[in-house]
């Protein structure tokens, strides 16, 4: 086991509109041991007020990844480009040269959840840009973003990728990194991996070691990352 992250040690900000939980540092979060892991840089658990959200903000060289738990974002952009992200949905945004954007919750009645993931492109000033798109659960592990779409998944400019896992209570299944660095980030329900046990929001990465999974009682719901052992 390369790095254990529990959900009740993760950075906190609470701003009465947001409430969020950070994987690594961030924002005014920042402890060295907690700085990411292979080209993985941020995963922040955000909680949205109904009709508040991000004011606009820059952003360049990173590919963002915004994965919709429940509700809608509404994104506006310095591009021109207005989007609205529905639970279900997946968005992968380019920063590359850069560009200004505003996130907020689409309901002004209920609250918005989402992921916000950031991984480090393996190459600077690309041309800034989207793909958005709903990827039907096939199977346990699900692609969502491979560095070539493949399966129908969104593309992502580093050799990383991330799929969805989801178990039936008692299901199993081994999970070993193909590009060198594992990363499983629980969002619902409980498993026992290996020797041990994970719980909702918490993290574990891995090299070089296969992980075995036993979905507890509730089954469980995650994101597993495939990233390289040396990000390029």
């Amino acid at each position: 086991m390369l790095y254990l992250r529990r959900a009740d040690e993760r950075g906190k900000a609470n701003f009465g509109w947001l409430d969020s939980r950070h994987s690594f540092s961030f924002g005014h979060y920042y402890d060295p041991k907690h700085m990411g892991i292979s080209a993985l840089r941020v995963i922040n658990d955000d909680t949205v007020a109904p009709g508040a959200g991000f004011d606009t903000h820059g952003h360049r060289d990173m590919e963002i990844i915004s994965y919709v738990l429940a509700g809608a974002i509404e994104h506006k952009d310095s591009m021109g480009n207005r989007f609205v992200v529905p639970a279900g949905e997946v968005q992968r945004m380019t920063a590359g040269t850069g560009l200004t954007h505003s996130e907020f919750n689409h309901s002004t009645s209920e609250p918005l959840k989402f992921l916000q993931i950031w991984i480090i492109p393996n190459q600077r000033d690309l041309t800034p840009g989207y793909e958005q798109k709903a990827i039907a659960q096939n199977g346990a592990l699900t692609p969502l973003v491979t560095p070539d779409g493949a399966n129908g998944s969104l593309t992502v400019h580093q050799d990383a990728a991330i799929s969805r896992l989801q178990l039936a209570p008692g299901e199993t299944i081994d999970l070993t990194a193909d590009k060198g660095v594992g990363y499983l980030h629980l969002i619902d329900g409980g498993v026992g991996v290996n020797d041990g046990q994970l719980a909702a929001g918490d993290g574990l990465g891995v090299m070089e070691e296969t992980l075995q999974l036993t979905a507890g009682a509730e089954g469980v719901s995650a994101l597993w990352f495939d990233l390289p052992r040396t990000p390029g």
